[in-house]
This record gives C-alpha cells, structure tokens and sequence, in this order.
C-alpha cells in the first residue's frame, strides 16, 4: 500500500491547504498590482477590450502562479 500514500486524509487536506493558500497569495498579488496601476484593469480589458493589457495581466498572472508554486513547492 506505500504506493497510494497520497490517499491519506492528512496529505489530501495538506494539498488543499497548500492550494488554498497559493490562490489567496495570487489573489493579493492581482489586487495589489491591480491597485497600483493608474487605470482600473478589469475595466480597460472588458470594457475597452484593449488586448496588449490582456496580455500583459496573462502574463503577469502566469509569472505570480509560478512564483507560487515554486514557493509552496
């Protein structure tokens, strides 16, 4: 049975732990970069549909998960 050690209760609520905390450090980090850029972000890529922003926000979402990850890691 030592190849299904990831079965047990107390690595399961480990990984949901872990993940839950990565997703509140990734949701601060968006608010924060949110509120320090001088336009409001959702707004200028919903609403104005300007790609480049989009872009942009995809990729910084992108490098703040893998920063996380590797942290929690």
């Amino acid at each position: 049975m030592a190849k299904f050690e990831w079965l047990h209760p107390v690595s399961i609520a480990g990984t949901l732990l872990y993940a839950l905390i990565g997703i509140i450090v990734f949701w601060v980090a968006f608010i924060v970069i949110d509120k320090i850029t001088p336009y409001d972000l959702w707004a200028e890529i919903v609403e104005k549909q300007n790609r480049a922003l989009a872009l942009v926000v995809a990729a910084m979402c992108l490098g703040i998960s893998i920063i996380v990850a590797a942290a929690i890691h």
